[in-house]
């Protein structure tokens, strides 16, 4: 198990919407897996504030809506791919299954479909998460 004192790690949780932002808090809670330290979130309702934390760094995952208005998390996460070196990993919320396609050209490392199904949001976080995590043995 790795170390519960490890600094917490910065989660940037982009929707239009404030439910949606609520309902991927609550699915992962604090601490989404024992070998992970907390999570710390920030919340971000616009593209442009997006864009300003992820070039300000310290971010270490990007959960981006894409059915979020105007600027959908798909376009968001390609143009922060192209745009930041060593790009935090990025998961998308799709609209439906079909769409993980979409994450793929957007080049985002995970897709998780509306409805949030909490136990699928939070192995694909541990999964992005978990590298990010030095090793203590």
């Amino acid at each position: 198990m790795t170390d519960a004192a490890a600094r917490p790690l910065k989660v940037l949780v982009y929707s239009d919407d404030v439910n949606t932002r609520q309902q991927v808090i609550l699915a992962l809670g604090r601490r989404p897996h024992p070998d992970l330290p907390e999570l710390h979130y920030v919340e971000v309702a616009t593209e442009p504030v997006v864009i300003q934390n992820m070039d300000a760094g310290g971010i270490d995952l990007a959960i981006l809506d894409g059915e979020a208005v105007p600027a959908g998390g798909m376009g968001i996460a390609k143009q922060l791919k192209d745009e930041i070196y060593d790009c935090p990993p990025v998961l998308v919320l799709t609209g439906r299954v079909q769409d993980a396609w979409l994450a793929t050209w957007s080049r985002a490392e995970a897709a998780v479909p509306h409805p949030i199904d909490p136990v699928r949001l939070a192995e694909a976080v541990v999964a992005l998460l978990r590298p990010r995590v030095p090793a203590s043995r």
